[in-house]
This record gives C-alpha cells, structure tokens and sequence, in this order.
C-alpha cells in the first residue's frame, strides 16, 4: 500500500516520507493558498476562482475572510452558500465534507490529522488520518476545533471554543470540551434568536 492510499484510509505512515510527486503536490496548493491570502480583498472574481482552484469541490456562493490555512486544500469539499470568518485551519490530509449553508467563526479548526499515544511510533513521526462530515446549515462559533473522524449533522450548533472529539447528532446544541450536546433545537428557537430578545424582521 502506497502513502497516498495509507493517507486516505486512515493507516499509520510517516509523514516526512511524502514522494516527490506528493510533495510537488503540496507546494502547489499551498502556493495557491498563498496567492489567495495576498490577494486584495476587493478582487472578488480573483478570490473566488483560487478557491476553485484549492479545493476537490466548491459550491455557489463560497466566500472565505483571509487568512486561510491549509494542509492541502485539496481534499476539502464544500458545498454551496459557505461563509468562513478569519483564520479558518483545514488539517486536511485526507478528506473534510463540508454540506450547504455551513457557517463558520473565526479561528476554526477542522483537523483530520492526528499521531499515535505511544511516544516511539510519535517519535518516528508516524501520523494517521480520519475524514470530518459536517452536515447541512451547520453553525460553528468561533475558536472551536474538530477532530479527526467526527461527524457533525444538519442544522446543529457548535458552541464557541469548543473541542468536538465525537459525532454530533442533527439538530442539537453542543459546546463544551469536550463538545457534548447541551439540548435539542426546538420550537423556542424560531421565536427568540439570543436570550429573551425576540425575533423581529420587519
């Protein structure tokens, strides 16, 4: 089994032993990345089509604050109506599902990417990785991190400075670290957006 396949299927492989057509790879992106974060805010049509460029798939309607960080940006896949405050950190050694109408805070932290307990496989810079799902109209405050292999379902909140180390379920609130689910988005929740302010759109 070849590193590339270890990458994606979660298997033990060193990551300081990428080949040369993997490393050439990388430097692409994060070249890419970087044309991106030294782009002038106001070229829109520049910005959007990097993003194209850097990640497996981009939906409609995909706008990403500056700076971006990413591994390789490559194996995210993003759906439509996505909005991404500053510092967005995509540890994406292998792939990040991301669905539509996904909101996220700055300074999130989405890492695929995680290293052995035992100190010698550490030592010998040993790494695996495991895909993020995060579902539909999902809402992610600010400073929260993912961990690899986690599942987020739709219409959930995550609550700021959050660590979420396993699958959240749809439709729930969930802050903590780690993460757990507080209650259930209910009925109230049409009715008042923060506290006792009621919503009011007119």
């Amino acid at each position: 089994m070849d590193i590339e396949q270890k990458m994606k299927n979660g298997e033990l492989y060193k990551c300081d032993a990428l080949t040369p057509e993997l490393q050439k790879k990388l430097y692409k992106y994060r070249e890419l990345i970087y044309d991106f974060n030294n782009s002038r805010p106001s070229d829109e049509k520049r910005r959007s089509a990097l993003l194209k460029e850097i990640f497996a798939e981009v939906g409609e309607n995909c706008y990403i604050e500056g700076p971006l960080r990413a591994n390789w940006g490559c194996n995210t896949h993003i759906g439509n109506n996505f909005y991404a405050n500053f510092n967005l950190t995509l540890v994406d050694d292998t792939d990040i599902y991301i669905g539509n109408d996904v909101m996220l805070a700055p300074n999130v932290t989405l890492a695929t990417a995680g290293h052995p307990i035992d100190p010698e496989l550490r030592a010998q810079v040993y790494q695996f990785n495991m895909p993020i799902h995060i579902g539909n109209r999902v809402w992610i405050g600010a400073g929260a991190i993912v961990m690899p292999g986690v599942s987020i379902g739709d219409d959930s909140v995550i609550g700021a400075g959050s660590v979420v180390t396993r699958d959240i379920p749809s439709g729930v609130v969930a802050v903590g670290n780690p993460c757990r689910v507080m209650r259930k988005i209910s009925e109230k929740d049409k009715e008042y957006y923060y506290k006792d302010r009621k919503i009011n759109l007119d």
